[in-house]
């Protein structure tokens, strides 16, 4: 007695379910300028990592009790690697009725399911890779009834409690709208493809038939609108391929979940590398601009600055990074842009202080802020709520911060750099200056009568700035300790990667998922 016929029919249904949507339906894909998700899973994966898990999932069609149809579910997920490092990860298969859901009573994912319990509980990274068009309007057909948005047994729970313990990629691989542009959003790091991918609320016939406004989906939720807009979409992708690997590279900086600490690897850059090029890179007068991610560069390891949402928010500058080869998350004003503060850059260093913070990546501040930026239009935005946002959630960050006052540090988003709830460890270039306001600007308000009533109101407005200008130097806070140390701008690197290294030792003491009590203001 064997059970070589049934091993057989199991690899059967397995190569039935490899076939995707078909010869002609995996063509249109190809056409299409997409990758199938399995072929998106076996670029992302070590080679020969992924286990299936649900493969012969699907509709059968049975005649005299022999199988003559197979129609595979439309989600592909299981268990694969990154570096050796385990990870949960599942897509929709697109040729496959656009990766709508086949209906069974257990998910296999795409809308919560198996692949999010599977991350849940061995404490692993989940990915999703997303190309599906989520529910539609013939589920009443099929049940007989209209159902209530967030029925069945997997909701957005489980995808929410994630968010605390382990690491979550979103790729959007198609255009996907609904309950799957929710699922994407809900993600510590989010990427796209650029023309190929599109990402919105409801999508353009329904956009044309509430507001008699036909839009092509990219005008709507394209790569311009989600990442650069609205930053809905952290990074986008040149291609799926770009898109794969700019997956691994983000995973390759997070720990597997919230009780470890993120990878460290040994590093070819000396600590003690001192870039010449630092002492000179400041220009001597405040209203020129130069470039801050040339310098964040050459105090970072060689080649390690990955940049979350490059172009969102682009006042403020954030990157995760390696210092000695282990992993730290940048924060820098970009004088390239101004450095004043926005509503989109309080979001953006809102958010990175708070996914560091949960994977235990310690933050650098690299600053040069004039403060908020003014005027009707921001205040309109809600300016002064989302840059009290940003110092709320370093208030209640855990890991040790270290702020390096490159220039400017003004107002309330000078305050939004420091690490006023830990050891508050400041260090300084001789380029650097501080204060509630700027002189220039302060002195006139601070000074109004005094000047009015000059003999010569110019001269002596100038005077006065002259003189608060010498007792600004920042030799003089030196002296006093309101500054921990001021250094030559090219000592920066090694004197970082020594306190980086010692902090480590705290890190350990304090892993495991982020308490965040109180109400955002």
């Amino acid at each position: 007695m064997s059970w070589r016929e049934e091993a057989q029919e199991i690899h059967r249904r397995r190569e039935l379910a490899e076939a995707c949507g078909g010869v002609a339906a995996v063509e249109k894909h190809h056409a299409a300028g997409k990758l199938t998700v399995r072929e998106r899973i076996s670029g992302l994966l070590d080679e020969r990592s992924f286990r299936e898990v649900g493969k012969l999932a699907g509709k059968a069609v049975y005649t005299d009790g022999k199988l003559t149809g197979f129609e595979p579910a439309p989600y592909v997920m299981g268990l694969g690697s990154i570096d050796g490092r385990a990870v949960a990860v599942g897509g929709e298969d697109y040729t496959i009725r656009a990766g709508t859901g086949f209906g069974s009573d257990r998910r296999k994912g795409g809308q919560g399911g198996f692949v999010e319990d599977l991350a849940f509980e061995y404490r692993i990274p989940l990915i999703n890779l997303i190309d599906g068009t989520g529910g539609t309007v013939n589920t009443v057909k099929r049940k007989g009834y209209s159902v209530i948005p967030g029925y069945g047994w997997d909701g957005f729970e489980r995808s929410a409690s994630l968010m605390g313990i382990v690491p979550v990629v979103s790729a959007v691989m198609g255009t996907v709208a609904g309950g799957p542009a929710g699922r994407a959003v809900l993600a510590h790091w989010t990427v796209m493809v650029r023309d190929t991918s599109q990402i919105f609320a409801a999508g353009p016939p329904v956009v044309e038939r509430a507001f008699g406004t036909r839009l092509h989906k990219n005008d709507l939720g394209g790569a311009k609108i989600a990442a650069d807009t609205a930053g809905t979409i952290d990074n986008v992708a040149a291609n799926e391929e770009d898109c794969l690997q700019q997956i691994r590279r983000f995973l390759s900086y997070m720990p597997q979940n919230a009780w470890e600490l993120p990878p460290s690897i040994v590093s070819a850059d000396r600590v003690d590398r001192c870039e010449d090029a630092l002492v000179d890179i400041v220009p001597r007068s405040d209203r020129r601009a130069y470039n801050m991610k040339k310098l964040v560069g050459m105090v970072v390891d060689e080649g390690s600055m990955f940049e979350i949402q490059p172009t969102f928010g682009r006042a403020v500058i954030t990157s995760l990074a390696r210092m000695n080869g282990h992993v730290v998350g940048v924060i820098a004003n970009n004088p390239m842009v101004g450095g004043i503060v926005d509503v989109k850059a309080a979001r953006k260093q809102s958010h990175f202080i708070e996914l560091c913070d949960s994977f235990n990546i310690p933050l650098v501040f690299f600053v040069d802020v004039p403060g908020l930026l003014v005027g009707v239009e921001s205040e309109s935005e809600a300016i002064m709520r989302f840059g009290i946002q940003q110092r709320y959630a370093l208030a209640q960050a855990t890991v040790p911060i270290y702020t390096v006052i490159v220039r400017k540090c003004f107002g309330v988003a000078g305050g939004s750099v420091m690490d006023r709830s830990g050891l508050n460890f400041k260090i300084a270039w001789p380029s650097a200056s501080w204060g509630s306001l700027p002189i220039e600007g302060g002195v006139k308000a601070a000074y109004r009568k005094e000047i009015e009533e000059a003999p010569d109101p110019q001269a002596r407005e100038a005077e006065i700035e002259a003189e608060l200008r010498a007792l600004s130097s920042p030799f003089r806070t030196a002296e006093a300790f309101a500054v921990e140390d001021l250094i030559d701008p090219r000592e920066t690197r090694p004197y970082l990667c020594q306190f980086i290294e010692a902090a480590q030792h705290r890190l350990r003491t304090q892993t495991g998922p982020k308490a965040r009590t109180g109400v955002r203001p």
